[in-house]
């Protein structure tokens, strides 16, 4: 989320995509503990709302600015992800929601998230082996989780959980790279290189073109 820029802004702005990776990273990880089976529930409502979802979203607003427009449409995404999700916990502990539903609402949730992810986990592979980790693990807990949740199976849930725990590890270290790497004219922790760049499908389009000589 944090390399592509088509459209570098006059004025030079710290990037934002470390905030963003972090707010995503830590909330990712305090929802899936639960998830999981070891923390209690409700601890991430009100990271949801400041961290994962307000200043994530905030993020994605400054990736408009600096013209990266994969940044900016994963972060603001997935920081409306984080306060619509708080919102609706919020209208269950109102008894707005019946307590039947709630499951299968979370289902349905997490299925439209799993779509959105999984075109923009394509498209990340055009980012950098970090990003496209993100996005990968994030569609794998995204996957159980709507699965466990239709079927009302807290053992997929629960493994959805660790995974989702896994996604907010790479989410933080990818988020540290970039902290990191903007602190030293030379790349300090790896992040990997575009999986799918133009100058390979360069050499795949030349090599096809030779084969048919």
């Amino acid at each position: 989320m944090a390399e592509v820029r088509s459209a570098p802004s006059a004025v030079a702005i710290a990037n934002p995509a470390a905030l963003g990776l972090g707010g995503f990273a830590l909330t990712t990880f305090v929802l899936s503990t639960h998830n999981a089976g070891l923390a209690p529930d409700l601890t991430w409502v009100g990271l949801a709302f400041f961290y994962g979802g307000l200043a994530q979203f905030a993020a994605g607003m400054w990736e408009f600015r600096t013209g990266n427009t994969f940044g900016a449409t994963a972060f603001s995404t997935y920081g409306a992800f984080w306060l619509a999700l708080a919102s609706f916990v919020v209208l269950v502990l109102a008894g707005k929601v019946p307590a039947k539903d709630v499951t299968n609402d979370l289902g349905w949730f997490l299925l439209a998230f799993f779509i959105f992810n999984t075109y923009m986990m394509v498209w990340s592979l055009r980012t950098n082996v970090a990003t496209f980790g993100v996005f990968l693990t994030l569609e794998i807990t995204e996957l159980l989780l709507f699965v466990g949740f239709f079927g009302n199976n807290e053992a997929l849930i629960k493994f959805g959980g660790w995974v989702g725990i896994l996604t907010a590890l790479v989410a933080w270290y990818t988020s540290a790279a970039v902290v990191a790497n903007s602190m030293r004219p030379a790349p300090i922790l790896p992040v990997g290189a575009a999986l799918w760049s133009e100058s390979r499908a360069g050499a795949t389009g030349r090599a096809q073109v030779t084969s048919q000589r």
